[in-house]
């Protein structure tokens, strides 16, 4: 299934880890190197969300019978509702020549580290803190007490793993935004020259951001 070419790229965090904003500095900065890999979701869009840009979102029927038929590269369940990596959506993006970037959760990366379609980078964005994570959460205003506690508790769950050594290639601390896109850019770079060394062709064509975006 996974062509020969750039190296995927996984990245994964809590809710409210800063991932996001993250990717989509990485994105402007590098419009034709990266390719979002559009997960497919049972949740409900939230407010702005559009359906094949902010995930595929489909009923948990359709959801089943796609893992069933071997359509997915890997799935998880997570606050209650259904994600999932598909095969077609890696590819869409590996056709258009560009590093295949997976937002996925904890489980799928574990599914992934254990197979060997695609061989990714993974990277785990770490908050600065529960308390900080709490607060951007809240912030959102999209959870209900209930919701947010079992958010908290997952992410508890997820930084004790991502953080652990051995299960992510790198850590990317997000306590300031500046320095953490530094650092998850630098580590990026390295490994596509690797790559390029290796005579994997990649484009690395960048645009000047403003210093405030």
């Amino acid at each position: 299934m996974v062509k020969q070419g750039p190296r995927p790229l996984v990245i994964c965090g809590p809710s409210g880890s800063g991932k996001s904003t993250l990717l989509k500095k990485l994105f402007k900065e590098f419009p034709e190197t990266f390719g979002f890999s559009v997960s497919h979701t049972t949740r409900k869009p939230r407010p702005g969300e559009e359906n094949a840009i902010h995930y595929h979102f489909v009923s948990v029927e359709d959801m089943q019978a796609a893992i069933e038929n071997g359509e997915f590269i890997e799935t998880a369940v997570f606050s209650g509702n259904m994600y999932g990596t598909s095969k077609q959506s890696v590819e869409n993006v590996q056709n258009q020549g560009k590093v295949c970037v997976l937002d996925i959760e904890i489980e799928g990366v574990k599914q992934v580290r254990n197979s060997d379609r695609l061989n990714p980078l993974l990277v785990f964005v770490e908050p600065p803190s529960i308390d900080e994570l709490e607060r951007r959460l809240r912030a959102r205003n999209t959870e209900t007490d209930e919701s947010l506690k079992k958010r908290l508790n997952t992410a508890k769950i997820e930084i004790e793993y991502g953080t652990t050594p051995g299960n992510f290639h790198i850590v990317i601390h997000n306590q300031n935004l500046k320095q953490a896109y530094t650092d998850l850019r630098d580590f990026i770079l390295r490994e596509l020259e690797v790559q390029r060394d290796q005579g994997i062709n990649v484009c690395l064509t960048r645009v000047e951001i403003n210093e405030k975006d």
